[in-house]
């Protein structure tokens, strides 16, 4: 995979609202421009506030996914739910991106699976990077679903893309049902394989 698989700049600045009261807010048209490349449809910003960080997603990684301890992305590589809430302190802004797709293999561990996955992340990095680039040198993704960069992960060897390598959103201990529910927002459990579904990452911003 090549080093600049994310892609190109896109060559126009980032235009943000400013206020004395809290962080610039970047143009969400702009930033779906981006996005939409990438299957993401939406995109709106929220107060980290909002964001909730639980112990009891940790607990269902340890428990319960085949990942735990074996992926650079997955606990406990990742932060703990007490250091998490401590790096949420950091940041007063988030982005949160969302999409449909439909992903039959969604059960299974295979390529096809794979390159759905490596899309979704793709998308989101593309997102981050272009923020960097534009003045938000803090921003930084938690992605949906895990990492499937490679077909399977080197833990503990040295990871092959360092600097692609994110922890997804339930990895970090958000609970994004909940987070959805603070900010108003109707979802459902996905219950049948055949059948599109929502997904959400979010970026911390500033």
């Amino acid at each position: 995979m090549p080093d600049d698989w994310m892609g190109r700049p896109y060559g126009d600045e980032i235009q943000t609202s400013t206020s004395s009261l809290g962080p610039r807010i970047p143009d969400l048209h702009f930033i779906e421009k981006i996005a939409k490349p990438h299957g993401i449809d939406e995109v709106f910003a929220i107060s980290t506030e909002v964001i909730a960080v639980s112990d009891w997603v940790n607990l269902k990684c340890k428990y319960g996914c085949q990942r735990y301890g074996k992926s650079w992305c997955c606990p406990p590589e990742t932060p703990p739910p007490d250091k998490v809430r401590s790096i949420m302190k950091e940041y007063k802004l988030a982005l949160v991106l969302s999409g449909t797709v439909e992903n039959p293999y969604l059960y299974r561990n295979n390529q096809r699976k794979r390159r759905i996955q490596v899309t979704l992340w793709k998308g989101t990095l593309a997102v981050e990077r272009e923020l960097f680039l534009n003045g938000y040198y803090k921003a930084f993704s938690l992605v949906s679903e895990n990492c499937a960069l490679c077909p399977s992960c080197l833990y503990p060897n040295d990871c092959r893309f360092p600097q692609e390598r994110r922890p997804s959103v339930e990895a970090f201990s958000i609970d994004i049902f909940e987070t959805l529910r603070r900010i108003g927002r109707n979802f459902e459990i996905y219950k049948e394989r055949l059948k599109p579904y929502r997904y959400y990452s979010i970026i911390l911003l500033e």
